[in-house]
């Protein structure tokens, strides 16, 4: 189908809206600090997955497997809007949560299990997770996804909703890659503080250390593929109500060199699974105790910008996010998912209130 048309809001929206009533797939999304929101619409309901990463389009891929997602460029409607984020007036209330207690004592058991994994010698580090789920009443996706745009401008804010996958929501900084005429951009990311205003953030020598094994994973294993590094001092980063640890990284990727390939060492990163990253994905896969989908696996433009029209990639991770579980008249259960990266020098207490903060950010956008 491969058209491209400039659209109004509420027509974009309204096509959303329409799409999702016919069981249709379609993403909306919008690239950090950008003005504009594009909708990809697919023509119809079947799942289409990448195999080889040659293909243009939009892609949303899981935490494990390879059954990536793609609504194909050739195979959609493309339209491009201006963002109007000010006219959402829905409210939202959460009228239920998980019991917190049980949950709280689960996690605590997993991060200190993640811990004696670690001084065992073992493993590095570890990226654990947990999933909450909340009820939430008069649910509306196209007044979420404007209160991403509201409160993350600086985010890549998307939803994303295939009758096969589901509908999944989130904002998020976190690029996994972005590959622009051999230029390959990436990101190391890790530590988390709560944001408070006026206060400069001070990374401790644990939160260094994680950003640090994050950085060095990256170097060493693209080092065959990418040349001519360019890598930044850490800085710290705002994502939502909390901050993180940041190094930018840069290089040439080397002509003989694929996509897929890259994808391959780069995913899942060390900030969302951990070191070494085999032995500590089959950890977490033996002991979350739920299957994490698409949270922690990426999304975005395959070898096509869907505004210049270039050839490009541009794939985030996807992190802050929510996936709508069920909806009925009334009421819509929602799952929020929240991890953070345990070294030997973690406290299980300190790690369970940084997942609080990490999902108080997402329920804002529902409440």
């Amino acid at each position: 189908m491969d058209s491209q048309e400039t659209a109004d809001w509420k027509h974009l929206l309204e096509k959303a809206q329409q799409q999702y009533l016919q069981d249709l797939p379609f993403v909306l999304y919008s690239k950090p600090k950008s003005k504009k929101v594009v909708g990809v619409f697919q023509n119809n309901d079947h799942l289409y997955l990448t195999r080889d990463f040659d293909e243009k389009g939009f892609v949303f891929a899981p935490f494990v497997g390879n059954n990536a997602v793609l609504l194909p460029l050739d195979r959609s409607q493309v339209l491009v809007t201006e963002i109007d984020a000010t006219s959402n007036e829905q409210q939202h209330k959460v009228t239920a949560f998980e019991e917190q207690a049980i949950a709280k004592a689960a996690h605590l058991l997993l991060v200190q299990k993640a811990i004696d994994a670690i001084q065992s010698g073992t493993y590095k580090k570890l990226v654990v997770s947990r999933k909450e789920t909340i009820v939430v009443a008069n649910f509306e996706f196209t007044a979420v996804f404007q209160k991403l745009l509201q409160k993350y401008p600086t985010a890549f804010s998307y939803c994303f909703f295939h009758p096969k996958v589901g509908m999944w929501l989130g904002g998020f900084s976190e690029q996994l890659v972005k590959i622009r005429e051999q230029v390959l951009s990436t990101m190391a990311v890790a530590g988390t503080q709560v944001y408070l205003e006026n206060e400069v953030a001070v990374w401790e020598s644990k939160e260094k250390a994680e950003q640090q094994f994050v950085t060095d994973f990256i170097l060493d294993r693209l080092k065959n593929h990418v040349t001519d590094w360019t890598i930044s001092e850490p800085y710290t980063l705002k994502a939502g109500n909390v901050v993180h640890l940041k190094t930018d990284i840069q290089g040439e990727l080397k002509s003989s060199s694929h996509l897929k390939e890259v994808l391959a060492i780069l995913h899942p990163t060390p900030a969302v699974c951990g070191l070494p990253k085999i032995e500590s994905k089959a950890f977490l896969l033996q002991n979350e105790g739920y299957d994490r989908e698409y949270y922690s696996g990426y999304l975005g433009e395959l070898n096509h910008d869907f505004i210049s029209q270039e050839k490009a990639t541009e794939l985030y991770v996807n992190l802050r996010c929510l996936k709508i579980e069920s909806t009925s008249e009334t009421k819509t259960r929602i799952n929020l998912y929240i991890g953070g990266g345990i070294t030997k020098d973690s406290v299980p207490e300190k790690e369970w209130e940084e997942t609080v903060q990490k999902a108080n950010t997402m329920k804002a956008i529902v409440d």
